[in-house]
């Protein structure tokens, strides 16, 4: 499948005056929506991703082709004359022999730092997307010796047009007064198809309104703060539910760690733990209190086995709220 797309964009990017590519998002929080990405919008992606980077290459594609995390890669390898190498149900080291660069989410990364740390620090860069890095993981690349780069941006972006904080060549970055990162630049998405009522909701005034909150430092480095509903408020306390995340994988007990809200009669909304590792629920709650407002600390504990994920490596938390009214049932 993925080959299949591979060759379609290959004849799309070289075709006269086509349709827009379109590319679902990951639906990671409901209803997936169908992004539409001009030509225009993927070339201007795939040139200033080039310059910050410092080159061009062949890429190892080993996210899904159907995401726009998989068309980035397919389109940066075509434009530096080479297909990319398809992962498939190869070994990591075997496919990635021969290329230059490659897209990963933090989940695999974890993994592949155990096994094939060696073959990481040989590619040109690795680009990290799909959610928040953590600073130990961050760390762990980098003493294995691993050009790491984390990216922000969505399907609306036509992908990552923030690399380490930082906006690419001529996207603009920008917070609303309610917090809210706004992108503007020449790789903007054209609409959703079929609804102009949701287009016109996220794109106002040549701005892409997105659904994260964020901070801009002094150096306007981008800080991300979460999702704008992950702003839980709960016994009359906003808590933003991904620092509270990003503080239990800190712990050495978990291993991974989502954190959501949920409706709750006597708080308004209960801070839930989703945890893969062996903490008790006193443990979490003293731990993120030695950082953060004791009120942020979570109200449940969740143990899994592993975190419900979608095919983009994003945490599927549409699964994850099923599982609490399922506990609650």
């Amino acid at each position: 499948m993925d080959y299949g797309v591979v060759e379609a964009l290959a004849e799309w990017l070289d075709s006269d005056a086509p349709d827009p590519w379109i590319v679902e998002t990951s639906g990671s929080t409901g209803r997936p929506k169908r992004v539409l990405l001009s030509r225009a919008a993927v070339r201007a992606s795939v040139d200033i991703s080039a310059r910050r980077l410092g080159g061009a290459g062949r890429w190892l594609l080993a996210l899904p082709a159907s995401y726009v995390a998989g068309v980035n890669v397919i389109t940066r390898s075509l434009a530096a004359g080479a297909p990319p190498v398809v992962l498939g149900e190869r070994p990591f080291r075997e496919a990635a022999r021969g290329c230059d660069f490659v897209s990963l989410v933090p989940t695999q990364l974890h993994r592949l730092l155990a096994t094939d740390a060696d073959v990481l620090a040989g590619f040109h860069t690795v680009l990290l997307g799909g959610g928040p890095i953590d600073p130990a993981l961050r760390a762990r690349a980098t003493a294995a010796g691993v050009n790491l780069v984390a990216t922000y941006g969505s399907a609306e972006t036509c992908g990552g047009c923030v690399y380490d904080g930082l906006p690419l060549d001529g996207v603009g970055l920008a917070i609303g007064v309610d917090g809210r990162v706004r992108i503007s630049g020449p790789t903007l998405f054209s609409g959703y198809q079929g609804d102009p009522a949701l287009t016109s909701e996220a794109l106002v005034d040549g701005w892409f309104l997105t659904s994260d909150a964020g901070r801009l430092d002094e150096d306007g480095r981008l800080q991300l703060l979460g999702r704008m509903d992950d702003m839980v408020v709960s016994g009359g306390v906003n808590v933003p539910a991904a620092a509270v995340a990003a503080r239990l994988r800190e712990h050495p007990a978990v291993e991974s760690a989502e954190v959501l809200g949920v409706p709750d009669e006597e708080w308004g909304n209960r801070l839930v733990a989703f945890v893969v590792g062996a903490p008790s629920l006193d443990e979490l709650r003293a731990w993120v209190a030695e950082r953060h407002p004791r009120s942020w600390a979570p109200r449940q504990l969740v143990t899994l086995a592993e975190l419900p994920m979608l095919g983009n490596g994003k945490t599927d938390r549409v699964a994850l709220r099923s599982l609490v009214a399922e506990l609650a049932s």
